[in-house]
């Protein structure tokens, strides 16, 4: 804004008609309107009427808020827009909403994030300022989420349950880390479709209450496969209908094997059952000692039933009908490993029933393992029409044979250290989709034997992913489409070793770092020690 000065100020005058201007300039920041300001005291009479200047308006107070960052939960979430404001925080009047078209989809999830956050579900009333409100929409792959803090509340969309449900798990994490979640919008997604934990519960005896446990730890990692490995040769650990003289004494209800797998599937986790066969059938050979498989020489390998027996077949098939039913997710574990007819040198000459059982069926050139492999392709057979996905160990998997493992069957590729056994290339290069259960990274084994030591989180945090299949030298990229995930599994061979405490305490951490990798196979930004120090305020 110009001023003009109506003739010549001198003197007093002339000082006090700069200090105006001054201070009008600043007040207006250079522009503006307004009436030019008089001069101050003076000699003429116009200046001697005119009123001083009022004093400069207090500045309109302002916030300003630092660009803010990503929220620190485990796993950490995949990708934040950044922006500026205030983030979000629980309140008084905090409550949490579902859109009313998906009330019925995610009523759970609301009132599971409403009682963690201990704020009132208010069900499908519109938003209020500070609320937390949840939806179904979008068009991200299966368990993807969208979560944005903007305007005071916070949104939480997916286009299925489980994102949504992960969304709260994000919300959950940053405000039990920090008190709040930052402002910004949430884009995420994991890595890979399956991402579990694996229990031998055969050779150890856990109570319900403690897998339930594990599941609920499992859903805040957002893990959800739960691996249930119950029948071996030291134990039958689910009651049985068919067949309940193999059931140990000590073992779960199917009453207490419902209300977990109830569970599980209200925090989107499938249980995968295994009744592993040929061999680890001690149990069942216990009560049917007539089964057992007897070398030449009159050896009795431990749990190895004989597979030319039509009688062993029918037993494990009528579990096998019996137990599709108790477990209605969609996977199965057939087995298949460590068959001992197959770990000798000349599998023909020592198990010679074995041999001509394997001509008898599949051709004069067909051996041993071909009879193994038709073992494995029968029981899928049974299991199949369920329509669940079946996976079996990948030294239950033979080459060279008349007989080729089904085509649909995945591979669980633990160890490249059997007889016989296969690096990971093969099966991938023959086009099988694997699962990564490599027992150099993910093997809790009780009383560490045949050379294997606890896991630890910070070697899975720093050195694995899912492409590191067998030992420590991850397969080419160009496979990882076909590694559908991966587990960390405990395995009870010296059951005394630990109790159950010791077990859930020995592998927090182990299996917190594999969740992370699952996620998110990329080089994590904290450090060990920090994504430790994280894990035990999130957790």
């Amino acid at each position: 804004m110009r001023y003009s000065i109506r003739g010549p100020l001198r003197g007093p005058a002339l000082l006090a008609a700069a200090v105006a201007l001054a201070t009008a300039t600043a007040c207006s920041g250079g522009s503006g309107g307004g009436p030019p300001a008089a001069s101050g005291t003076g000699t003429t009479a116009s200046a001697a009427t005119t009123p001083p200047p009022p004093p400069p308006p207090s500045p309109t107070p302002t916030r300003t808020y630092p660009l803010s960052t990503a929220p620190l939960t485990i796993p950490a979430v995949r990708s934040h827009q950044a922006a500026r404001g205030p983030g979000w925080k629980p309140g008084a009047d905090t409550g949490v909403v579902v859109a009313a078209k998906d009330e019925g989809a995610l009523a759970d999830e609301a009132r599971l994030i409403a009682g963690e956050l201990r704020v009132p579900y208010r069900g499908t009333a519109a938003a209020r300022p500070g609320d937390v409100s949840l939806a179904l929409g979008g068009q991200g792959a299966a368990e993807s989420y969208t979560l944005a803090v903007q305007g005071g509340g916070v949104r939480i969309t997916g286009p299925d349950q489980a994102g949504v449900f992960y969304g709260t798990r994000t919300l959950k994490q940053s405000v039990r880390s920090t008190g709040a979640i930052p402002e910004g919008v949430i884009t995420d997604a994991p890595a890979k479709p399956q991402r579990g934990l694996m229990v031998d519960i055969a050779r150890k005896y856990f109570s319900a209450g403690w897998i339930e446990a594990r599941v609920r730890e499992m859903a805040d990692l957002k893990l959800n496969q739960l691996g249930l490995h119950f029948s071996d040769d030291q134990g039958f650990r689910i009651a049985s209908d068919s067949h309940p003289e193999i059931v140990s004494a000590k073992h779960l209800s199917k009453a207490e094997v419902r209300r977990i797998v109830d569970l599980a599937a209200s925090l989107h986790i499938t249980v995968v059952p295994e009744i592993d066969s040929p061999g680890h059938l001690g149990a069942v050979i216990d009560a049917h000692p007539d089964l057992q498989l007897v070398s030449a020489t009159g050896r009795t390998p431990r749990g190895a039933v004989d597979i030319s027996k039509p009688a062993a077949a029918r037993i494990v098939d009528e579990l096998l009908r019996e137990y599709t039913g108790l477990f209605p997710g969609a996977y199965w574990h057939l087995g298949g490993d460590e068959y001992v007819a197959l770990m000798s040198k000349n599998p023909e000459a020592s198990y010679p029933q074995l041999a001509r059982a394997a001509t008898a069926r599949f051709g004069a050139s067909a051996r041993v393992q071909d009879l193994a492999t038709g073992w494995l392709n029968d029981r899928a057979a049974v299991v199949r029409p369920t329509g669940k996905a079946l996976r079996a160990w990948n030294d239950g998997f033979y080459t060279g044979g008349v007989v080729a493992a089904d085509k649909d069957l995945q591979v669980a590729y633990w160890t490249g250290k059997e007889i016989g056994a296969r690096p990971p290339v093969p099966y991938l290069s023959a086009g099988r989709k694997v699962l990564n259960y490599n027992d150099e990274y993910l093997y809790y084994v009780l009383g560490q034997p045949n050379d294997f030591t606890y896991p630890t989180g910070r070697r899975i945090y720093e050195q694995w992913t899912p492409l590191v299949l067998r030992g420590t030298a991850p397969v080419p990229a160009r496979y990882d489409p076909q590694i559908l995930g991966g587990s960390f599994a405990v395995w009870c061979d010296l059951a005394g070793a630990q109790t159950q405490a010791q077990v859930a305490d020995g592998i927090r951490m182990p299996l917190t770092a594999t969740a992370q990798k699952l996620w998110d196979a990329r080089k994590p930004a904290l450090t060990w020690d920090r994504f430790q120090a994280l894990a035990g305020r999130v957790r």
